[in-house]
């Protein structure tokens, strides 16, 4: 019977709709734009934050950076003649952290330098890297051809290099990189191997003020070259001339502009960061270090990403909303037109309860076509914002769940006044309504 019934109010609602199809058309687009602004809303923040949790992985979840920076008051060193500055990491920081910290697995110290590499005619500006054998070890890099650095590299300073992917786009266009010369200020290098590249996106530019996955101090290079750690020290040395103002001039001394120490388990992580900033703290009385964890920038970037989906949920919840009150609205004049049907069916033994199933019903076909077509609509707008705005999307089941569930829930809430009111009319009244 109930079956019966509800089938029967189901057709009736439908019948009612169908005689008004543009009206009911324009009222489910209230509905339509709100479920797929809250998909495409969340499938953007969602992709996003998991490029951004991505990026900040590739670092490694149990890797530790320790950075060499300018102590704030060195920063503005002018005047006339010639100031020497020594300031950051050093050589014998890194035998200290392999000396004193037991749980360590690696130490990778590194070298960086912005040059400019020439081959024949061809000139491009690259970040030089001088590091250890192990190097790949903390790195995202893989080795496409030919070999990395070794420890004989390393022991008789010599003269080769490993180039990455944007490189060899850049300098060597159509020949065969390995094996070739590649010149760096007055010295040449042979190239020996090939590694991959990560590839930038926006939230790597976003980190790339607190953590840049190339490492790179000139923002016009295009790729990386690395060197033995040790032929770095020999043909750079250690000394820069930095000119500050017409007159200012200093020479700065770093040994290292970087140190990775990765640990054995990351529930080492943390024991190991405090360890190394008292460590550090002891040797170093400039604040010329900064201390970086990826793993707490993995957690930020995660309740970041909460934060976010909420307020871009919310905000396109909004125009849920704003359709939720054009449906009230609808459905409140559709119950002044038909209050003489509503009067007809009360004095043929209606009862209140099936006026209210009867109104609710349309309602609920209204933003429930409304959440499908919105479904379909938010799905297919994440798609173009990946292939025109090179952005990442993901759309979640949780987000088609929670668009449809709250277009539902807009449905009811919106269509149960009008309903109620329909259902309490006056029989006597709404049959002498013209």
């Amino acid at each position: 019977m109930f079956l019966f019934r509800l089938r029967r109010t189901a057709k009736l609602g439908i019948k009612s709709l169908w005689m008004h199809r543009l009206r009911s058309t324009l009222t489910t687009l209230g509905i339509i734009f709100g479920v797929s602004s809250v998909i495409a809303m969340l499938a953007i923040g969602e992709g996003a934050s998991r490029e951004a949790q991505a990026q900040i992985a590739r670092l490694g979840s149990r890797n530790i950076i320790i950075k060499t920076v300018k102590p704030p008051e060195q920063k503005d060193v002018s005047g006339e003649g010639e100031t020497m500055l020594e300031y950051g990491l050093t050589y014998l920081d890194a035998e200290r952290f392999r000396n004193s910290i037991p749980n360590v697995e690696v130490i990778v110290p590194s070298r960086l330098l912005s040059e400019q590499v020439w081959y024949r005619n061809r000139k491009v500006a690259i970040e030089v890297i001088g590091t250890v054998p192990w190097y790949p070890e903390i790195s995202p890099i893989q080795l496409q051809s030919g070999r990395f650095l070794s420890s004989l590299d390393m022991h008789h300073k010599r003269g080769v290099c490993v180039i990455d992917e944007k490189v060899v786009r850049e300098l060597f266009v159509f020949d065969e990189p390995l094996g070739q010369d590649v010149k760096m200020a007055r010295d040449y290098y042979r190239v020996v191997g090939i590694v991959s590249t990560q590839e930038s996106g926006p939230a790597e530019e976003n980190l790339g003020n607190e953590v840049a996955a190339g490492q790179s101090q000139g923002g016009a290079n295009v790729g990386n070259i690395y060197l033995p750690l040790t032929t770095v020290k020999k043909r750079f040395g250690e000394m820069s001339l930095q000119i500050s103002g017409s007159s200012g001039r200093s020479l700065e001394r770093v040994e290292l502009q970087e140190v990775i120490v990765k640990v054995r388990s990351m529930d080492e992580v943390l024991p190991t960061r405090e360890t190394l900033e008292t460590l550090l703290s002891r040797f170093h009385k400039k604040n010329d270090y900064q201390v970086i964890v990826p793993l707490e920038l993995l957690e930020q970037a995660r309740q970041t990403q909460r934060i976010f989906s909420i307020v871009l949920g919310s905000i396109a919840a909004i125009s849920l909303l704003v359709g939720g009150i054009g449906i009230m609205n609808i459905m409140l004049a559709t119950v002044s037109e038909r209050t003489r049907e509503i009067g007809i069916r009360r004095a043929l033994g209606a009862k209140k309860q099936d006026i209210i199933f009867q109104f609710l019903s349309e309602t609920l076909l209204l933003t429930l076509a409304g959440g499908i077509l919105g479904i379909i609509l938010g799905s297919f707008i994440p798609f173009l914002v990946t292939y025109f705005g090179r952005m990442p999307t993901v759309i979640t089941g949780r987000s088609l769940v929670l668009a449809f569930g709250i277009s539902a829930t807009v449905g009811i809430i919106f269509g149960l006044y009008p309903a109620y009111r329909a259902a309490n009319m006056d029989p006597i009244e709404s049959l002498r309504h013209e």
